[in-house]
């Protein structure tokens, strides 16, 4: 099912530069985004870097990391980088206060006031069966989107023009948690979002991934009909998927140049994860570390092919806004 945003300008203009749509042409578009924004100071460090560099059009900042603040620092002096909010739920800490704000998603006691550690852990807290699990549930959701949308407002409170939402560990896979997160974006004054499941061509044309995640990322295409349903019906835009998620951990030059020459016509997404591999990242509690830098050579020396364009998702609301 095609996205809103495959409709796209006739002539690919530069970076940043005014577009002009045409109904009948299409081209190849490209949003390179870098997730985990704020994780650490050498995760910011390369994502700086590579969008100086002209590689990298899009960061994903995380509201309570240990290096937000210099990455707020950061965005402000390089507006070329288009920033959006890497909304967590798995896995981080809370803007809000658990036992006071957050009963059921954050555990004071268990999980030392920090959100479940895995995305199993939070898929079993959202879909486990019974009559007091369910009102669980219900409230659950509930948390969600004030989290959610906590962690917006504090990013938009420091002055971030925040182009667009994903998720941590792509929560927003699922319907409960994709509802509330885009409710809470919407309350915020944003209308766009990741696409994170991954095309048929790109995972073809990913070598040497693991096939028990190469099944994961499969099986969860299956979940793609009822994304594209309710970001439909609660008004937003988003890409025609996300290039380089099976990728994750294994994503280096051979597997992005294979990526790039077998990417079709269409608004797509690069997801990736670059860094350096230092002390804080081995603090940060991360299993990507040595893979960190080598997305941020595989990066660095992209060499992308003629006609692909490089844009931000800012560009994919202006698209949007002329089609209506």
């Amino acid at each position: 099912m095609a996205s809103p945003t495959t409709i796209i300008p006739a002539k690919p203009p530069p970076f940043g530069a005014q577009r002009q749509v045409d109904t009948l042409d299409r081209v190849k578009r490209l949003i390179v985004n870098a997730d985990d924004f704020g994780l650490t100071s050498g995760v910011n460090r390369a994502i700086v870097e590579l969008n100086q560099r002209g590689n990298l059009t899009s960061a994903t900042l995380m509201a309570k990391a240990t290096a937000t603040e210099e990455a707020i620092s950061l965005t402000n002096a390089n507006p070329k980088v288009g920033v959006g909010c890497h909304v967590v739920l798995v896995d981080g800490e809370s803007i809000l206060r658990p036992r006071q704000d957050l009963v059921w998603l954050v555990d004071p006691v268990r999980t030392k006031g920090r959100f479940p550690q895995t995305l199993g852990a939070l898929l079993n807290l959202l879909y486990s069966r019974g009559g007091a699990r369910s009102l669980r549930s219900s409230s659950l959701t509930g948390e969600i989107e004030a989290e959610a949308l906590a962690q917006i407002r504090s990013l938009q409170s420091r002055g971030i023009h925040l182009t667009h939402i994903d998720t941590h560990k792509h929560t927003h896979m699922f319907p409960r948690v994709l509802r509330p997160v885009l409710r809470a974006a919407q309350a915020a004054g944003i209308r766009t979002v990741r696409n994170p499941f991954e095309p048929a061509w790109s995972i073809r044309a990913t070598p040497r991934a693991p096939w028990l995640r190469r099944l994961q990322v499969r099986l969860l295409r299956t979940l793609e009909p009822i994304f594209r349903r309710i970001v439909a019906e609660e008004g937003f835009v988003t890409s025609d998927g996300a290039i380089g998620v099976l990728a994750t951990g294994t994503l280096d030059t051979e597997t992005l140049t294979s990526l790039l020459r077998a990417m079709p016509d269409g608004t797509w997404e690069l997801v990736t994860h670059p860094g350096y591999n230092d002390a804080d990242l081995a603090q940060a509690g991360t299993r990507l570390l040595a893979s960190r830098e080598t997305e941020l050579s595989a990066l660095s020396n992209a060499q992308f092919p003629p006609g692909i364009e490089l844009i931000r998702f800012s560009d994919l609301a202006r698209v949007q806004q002329l089609m209506n």
